[in-house]
């Protein structure tokens, strides 16, 4: 089971930036999804989560209003549309699996992490 994220990059602060994140060995359309980051010298922290269907989503209050999360279950694919980003985004950007019943925004409860991809925000 591997969860490969892609499309980081260097962006100019206020651009938008769409990253991917694609499963493999197995299929998740039946869990739900979550984007989560890490910046340097900080605690991993939760960004966004969908439900099994996409039919309901979650943010954190920093992101909410700027950041989009989408799925493909067709293609076992998860997205996060970053729009109108800061320097305070830059982190890497990992996804996972939401396999427990914690609340949608606790690292506990995820699982088969990604090994993320990196977004920077330049001012």
């Amino acid at each position: 089971v591997q969860l490969q994220a892609s499309g980081g990059g260097l962006v100019q602060a206020g651009g938008s930036l769409r990253i991917s994140c694609a499963a493999s060995g197995r299929t998740f359309s039946s869990y739900a999804m979550g984007w989560f980051r890490q910046a340097p010298g900080k605690e991993r922290e939760f960004v966004a989560a969908i439900s099994w269907n996409g039919g309901s989503t979650y943010y954190a209050d920093s992101v909410k209003g700027r950041f989009t999360i989408s799925r493909d279950n067709a293609k076992n694919t998860v997205f996060l549309q970053m729009n109108s980003l800061k320097p305070e985004d830059t982190a890497v950007y990992y996804c996972a699996v939401r396999l427990g019943s914690e609340s949608y925004s606790s690292l506990i409860g995820y699982h088969f992490w990604g090994q993320g991809t990196l977004v920077t925000v330049s001012s």
